[in-house]
């Protein structure tokens, strides 16, 4: 077996400024239309893929998104997803869904999707014979490395959620056995603040820690 390196040590001053990093890891929507550097989304992909994963099985597949034909059909899929969920509110709720920007689709100079492989051999099937779900969990946590390293460089990053999965996944022309995690807009943020959109917009109030811990 390899020789571990020592740990580096993270101090008070280093511990302040992660939190910092978390407070300012903002869901962005609104982007500047100017390019982040060649080869800046690959090296953050790097960084996710050093992200845990259930057996080590890293089943995290990232499709960068270049072509303008496949950007239209994301949009296409976005808007049509999206009258759908509108029409799903009533009232001042749809009034406000209404206002709300979603996607920052039409803006964002990088574009990707993230999805699993939800065959993969790789990790012999460890830990997730009873949670298969891990291997999704797995992709979870390697976009939020990824979203944490992006901000750490003053890139942002949005999820588009509001998508017919197979849609995605025929467009991208991807296996079938692979399945959506998310879409992804990365640039330079065109408005950066601390704070959600979803709260600054008075759709939802975040709640505390203590709220949504228990105890047994």
């Amino acid at each position: 077996m390899p020789e571990s390196s020592a740990p580096p040590v993270f101090d008070a001053a280093f511990q302040a400024r992660l939190h910092d990093l978390f407070v300012w890891r903002r869901d962005v929507r609104r982007f500047r239309t100017d390019p982040v550097p060649d080869g800046a989304l690959e090296r953050l992909i790097a960084e996710a893929c050093i992200g845990p994963s259930v057996g080590l099985s890293q089943p995290w597949r990232f499709v960068i998104v270049d072509d303008p034909a496949r950007r239209a059909a994301i949009i296409d899929n976005f808007q049509a997803a999206n009258r759908e969920a509108l029409d799903s509110y009533s009232g001042e709720r749809r009034a406000s869904y209404a206002r709300l920007k979603l996607a920052g689709l039409q803006e964002a100079p990088s574009q990707f999707a993230v999805f699993v492989d939800e065959t993969t051999a790789v990790g012999h099937g460890l830990g997730r014979r009873t949670m298969p779900e891990m291997l999704r969990y797995s992709a979870v946590a390697a976009i939020c490395q990824l979203w944490l390293a992006a901000r750490a460089e003053g890139v942002g990053m949005g999820w588009v959620s509001i998508l017919d999965p197979d849609r995605v996944r025929r467009d991208l022309e991807v296996p079938a056995d692979w399945s959506l995690i998310g879409y992804f807009c990365l640039g330079y943020p065109a408005d950066p603040s601390d704070a959600p959109e979803l709260v600054r917009e008075g759709w939802e109030r975040r709640r505390s820690a203590e709220e949504l811990i228990l105890r047994r």
